[in-house]
């Protein structure tokens, strides 16, 4: 009986003929052989795969399963993937940049997302594999395995933090909004202790769970809060005066003056500094500038999300997740614009680089706020479990994927990441440095560097020469500059406000 009759009538081979052949790997219980792209490699790599990718057979000859998630539904999973934390920091990046410099860079950083999208679906089809990390090994082996999972790594990592920080500044005003009264240093309205009491008593419980479904969490709320936050930033940009009430007394004091000045020279009147100050820019530069780029990748990396979207995405075929990526993309280019636009045109230079936190300048209690806070936290907080578990499996995949489960690792790894990412929250001054750092490295490896590198090795049927080659070629270039000349005027900037 040949191999592919047994298989037929799920016959088990004996021990050497499945052992001698080096194109097939066995399930869990040791049925027939499956014929997989993953055939040849060692059993560390296998175990690198999840477990139930393994036992549900997804990876049968050319991955031709079928998912079962309709078009609109993927697209709503990869805009909650896309959607985040970096929209609150855009209004910040906009009034550093100017408008018309920020919409530029707006349009150029979401087509450079989507031509990545385009390269790593291509390898993705070309080799057969739906896991980020295993295109790593296919291309470099342990060293593009590692690039992988350390990018996605110190991807989570940033968005973890930059969640516990919306806890860390926005669970106080909450509290204070409910309570009243003045804050002088009650411990309950310390938004570091805060995020360690917020970590320890819901996020820890929920990320020890053993397993999780991958994008179980998009139920919509998370994505509807953003919503409802981008929906009050329109509003409250009609119930905010300008300049802000704290501005205003300097700014007319400052007016008198130039006026009294044109006035004792007989000269023409300059311009005020009330108009000068609530006047939107077109274009600027300064030191803050240099965090624009690394703020806006952040806010557009899915990229670790796309292809298990794209296993599960019905009548599945590259043009059609393509598509999917294009409609969910341009949703989100809308809602970053419109929230980065009517936040700069509320608070133009006096923004901060978390935009709900501006708010507390002119508005101590307002009942709007306080529920967008509100829904927002909650949004962000049972988030952080969900981002937690890719990087807790890297670590495990990477250090100990030939040991059986144990939950005293489990939870040692779990406690770890927590605390680390705490102890940045607690003690790295702004979220700003968090969106530039992550925003530099990690996302320009995701969506420049690691896509077109996996393309240029794997993709073996285009040759160098090719237009889609050296268009990867001159990606990967582009890339290596936008994250070495990020990296370098921020870490400048550090230096630079370092010095007494």
């Amino acid at each position: 009986m040949t191999k592919t009759e047994m298989s037929r009538l799920n016959v088990t081979p004996d021990d050497d003929t499945a052992s001698n052949n080096s194109n097939e790997y066995t399930d869990f219980n040791r049925k027939a052989p499956i014929n997989s792209p993953y055939g040849g490699m060692d059993p560390e790599i296998q175990n690198f795969l999840p477990d139930h990718m393994l036992a549900k057979k997804k990876y049968e000859t050319d991955y031709q399963s079928e998912g079962n998630t309709s078009f609109g539904m993927s697209a709503f999973n990869l805009s909650n993937a896309i959607m985040g934390s970096g929209i609150l920091g855009l209004s910040f990046a906009m009034a550093n940049t100017g408008i018309i410099t920020f919409v530029v860079l707006l349009i150029a950083v979401a087509l450079f997302s989507l031509y990545s999208i385009h390269l790593l679906l291509k390898t993705a089809n070309e080799v057969g594999s739906v896991q980020y990390e295993h295109l790593g090994y296919k291309a470099y082996g342990w060293i593009g395995k590692l690039a992988a999972s350390g990018s996605i790594t110190m991807q989570n990592i940033g968005a973890m933090s930059s969640y516990l920080y919306i806890v860390k500044y926005e669970l106080p005003l909450v509290i204070h909004g409910f309570v009243g009264g003045e804050n002088s240093g009650q411990w309950y309205l310390n938004g570091d202790y805060l995020v360690v009491i917020v970590s320890l008593v819901i996020i820890l419980p929920l990320s020890l769970l053993k397993t999780l479904g991958y994008l179980g969490y998009t139920s919509g709320f998370s994505l509807l809060c953003m919503v409802f936050f981008l929906i009050v930033v329109i509003y409250k940009k009609s119930q905010i005066p300008c300049p802000l009430e704290e501005d205003a007394l300097n700014l007319t004091l400052n007016n008198t003056l130039v006026e009294l000045t044109a006035a004792s020279y007989h000269a023409p009147n300059e311009t005020s500094p009330i108009s000068e100050a609530c006047k939107p820019k077109m274009f600027v530069f300064n030191s803050q500038t240099v965090y624009a780029v690394p703020i806006l990748t952040f806010s557009f990396v899915c990229h670790p999300s796309v292809l298990p979207i794209y296993e599960e995405l019905k009548d599945r075929n590259r043009k059609r997740m393509q598509n999917v990526a294009n409609v969910s993309f341009f949703a989100m280019f809308v809602m970053y614009l419109l929230a980065a636009l009517f936040g700069y045109l509320t608070f133009y230079g006096k923004v901060e680089d978390e935009l709900l936190h501006t708010y507390k300048k002119v508005l101590d209690f307002d009942l709007i706020l306080i529920i967008v806070r509100l829904a927002v936290l909650v949004a962000v907080t049972l988030t952080v479990p969900i981002v937690l578990f890719p990087i807790r499996n890297s670590v495990q995949q990477m250090f100990f994927a030939k040991y059986d489960f144990n939950w005293y690792r489990h939870a040692f790894i779990t406690l770890a990441l927590l605390g680390f990412t705490n102890l940045l929250v607690i003690f790295v001054p702004t979220i700003r440095d968090i969106f530039g750092f992550i925003g530099a490295s990690a996302a320009a490896m995701l969506i420049f560097i690691l896509p077109s590198a996996f393309y240029i090795k794997l993709v073996t049927k285009e040759p160098m020469k090719s237009l889609q080659k050296i268009g990867a070629i001159l990606f990967l270039s582009a890339g290596i500059i936008v994250m070495i000349g990020s990296m370098g005027l921020i870490i400048l900037d550090w230096v630079h406000n370092s010095k007494p």
